[in-house]
């Protein structure tokens, strides 16, 4: 069922009016449905609160972005949280996705849902060690939700980084732990930002990624 009220506080930060943003979502959520059947793309005991635990979760992004922000790189895109959430409200922007999915079914879904509601997103199939950095656009923000560690997800991340482009990490309570086991090996600025919609969430905003080098 559509619930506008979950997402109208990011409204303002739509591209389009609310009911156009919302409609896409629920086709969205309706395909979202109707895969999990044969693929695991979002845990099922979360599937009846996909508007509250998914929807608003991912679009809180919307506010840390710049007007500048055109090109959008997601690893570990799964059944497409946050980027397509994201893509649906921004669509009419020209602004870029490109969706980073080893899993086959999981990028025939993501790329049904592209195609079906007409979103600007790239889907590769690949998994993000698998790609050369200069095969896709330089990423003004990077996105990842509960895909893995800290650390890792800089190892990872850290190829596509330029100076411009920021990282926007959703992260649960452990991200105080994994801070710390983080700055050990590498350089970057953080900015926590908590989550709306998780009480022990946070999004991470980190900038100026590198590795340290060893003395």
């Amino acid at each position: 069922m559509t619930d506008t009220s979950v997402i109208s506080p990011y409204a303002p930060h739509f591209v389009r009016p609310l009911d156009q943003v919302a409609s896409d979502l629920e086709s969205y959520a309706q395909l979202l449905r109707k895969w999990q059947a044969v693929q695991n793309l979002v845990s099922r005991e979360t599937l009846d609160e996909v508007w509250t635990r998914h929807f608003a979760d991912s679009l809180q992004v919307l506010p840390l972005l710049r007007p500048t922000d055109q090109s959008f790189l997601d690893l570990g895109s799964g059944g497409g949280l946050p980027a397509l959430p994201l893509a649906i409200a921004l669509k009419g922007s020209n602004r870029h996705f490109t969706l980073v999915e080893p899993n086959g079914r999981k990028v025939s879904f993501l790329r049904t849902v592209a195609r079906e509601l007409g979103l600007l997103v790239t889907v590769e199939g690949r998994r993000s060690d698998q790609i050369d950095s200069r095969e896709t656009p330089t990423p003004d923000v990077i996105t990842s939700r509960a895909l893995a560690s800290l650390p890792q997800l800089c190892s990872w991340m850290a190829p596509f980084f330029k100076p411009q482009t920021r990282a926007i990490l959703h992260k649960g309570r452990e991200h105080v732990d994994e801070l710390a086991e983080t700055v050990t090996r590498w350089h970057y600025d953080v900015v926590i930002t908590e989550s709306d919609t998780d009480r022990s969430g946070v999004l991470l905003t980190l900038t100026n990624l590198s590795v340290k080098s060893v003395s």
